[in-house]
């Protein structure tokens, strides 16, 4: 049995915003500055092309309604020519992408948050859409169903990931763990208009190290700045942006060990790649202790279920041949 190791990067950035087809071009510049030095898996932020809803946050429904317009112009599909760009770059330098987008549904009125699995030979090989939008969230993105709450097995180990708040989600996070999920990509945006009292950088941290340390497993924190490009596009309509966006400790990005503790040095609102070593073997002796899949678990008392059918938009039915016979 092979237990891989490999160096894992976590990108901390801003996108081009509501520029799909250069935040993708951005993006490969990453992966190719990553595999350069070692990297055999590079994770993005969350919807990273091509940017985050903030007006959700700082305007009225009713302000923001041409902002929502403006992003689904800009949104993407897993099969369309942003994706492809990644798809060559990740087989080009032989490393497996995890990224966020903004994908377009089939409905003018449909956006999901989805986080997009690439394997080393440039096949997409899954995509996860965020089951719950938090919060002002609602106001843009489609909620995913359970069919995409899926674990990839792939050459450096089973890959599963969650978006932002969807971290909180014990039986989400349980559910990918049941699949034998030993790295966990949990990418987030920087959100500064949180109340006064929260650390969003410590938060980012500790839902990783909680995951981390019940699962016994490794955890690539990946999230997005927010750039002055992003302020500026926004500031025609708030004038005062620059103070509502701008706040220190809002973006953590790292790497943490099956022991909840962080593997080398983290980024905190600086912008660059965090580097760390992944060694699978290291999941082993923790879970001699507390193996929640195994030993440490009693099944004779909890039952999970989960419903992994795709969501169902209509059922059409054809009655007339029936009536017909009557």
């Amino acid at each position: 049995m092979e237990f891989p190791k490999f160096k894992a990067a976590a990108v901390q950035t801003s996108p081009v915003f509501l520029d799909a087809g250069a935040t993708a071009d951005k993006a490969v510049a990453f992966i190719k500055e990553a595999a350069a030095n070692g990297a055999a898996l590079v994770a993005f932020p969350e919807v990273f092309i091509a940017g985050y809803p903030y007006w959700n946050w700082i305007m009225t429904p009713v302000q923001g309604s041409k902002w929502y317009e403006i992003l689904y112009k800009c949104s993407v599909t897993a099969d369309g020519p942003e994706v492809q760009k990644l798809c060559k770059a990740a087989k080009e330098h032989n490393v497996h992408v995890v990224i966020g987008i903004n994908e377009r549904g089939t409905s003018y009125g449909e956006i999901y948050n989805t986080n997009l699995i690439i394997d080393n030979t440039g096949k997409l090989i899954g995509k996860h859409r965020k089951l719950v939008p938090t919060w002002a969230e609602k106001l843009t993105w489609t909620s995913g169903d359970g069919s995409s709450l899926k674990v990839y097995d792939t050459e450096i180990g089973p890959i599963g990931t969650l978006a932002c708040g969807e971290n909180t989600n014990t039986l989400a996070r349980f559910t990918l763990l049941s699949q034998g999920e030993l790295i966990h990509i949990a990418n987030y945006i920087s959100l500064p208009v949180a109340p006064p009292d929260y650390n969003m950088a410590e938060a980012i941290k500790i839902r990783a190290a909680a995951h981390s340390f019940e699962g016994k497993l490794f955890t690539v924190v990946s999230c997005s700045t927010i750039s002055k490009e992003i302020m500026d596009v926004l500031k025609e309509d708030v004038p005062n942006v620059e103070e509502l966006l701008t706040r220190k400790n809002s973006a953590f990005s790292g790497i943490i060990g099956p022991n909840g503790t962080v593997v080398g040095e983290p980024l905190i609102d600086e912008e660059g790649i965090v580097y760390a070593d992944i060694d699978l073997s290291k999941c082993i002796q923790p879970k001699q202790m507390h193996d929640i899949l195994g030993h440490y678990n009693r099944f004779d008392i909890f039952d999970l279920r989960v419903n992994v059918a795709p969501t169902r938009k209509i059922t059409f039915i054809d009655t007339h041949e029936e009536f017909h016979k009557k």
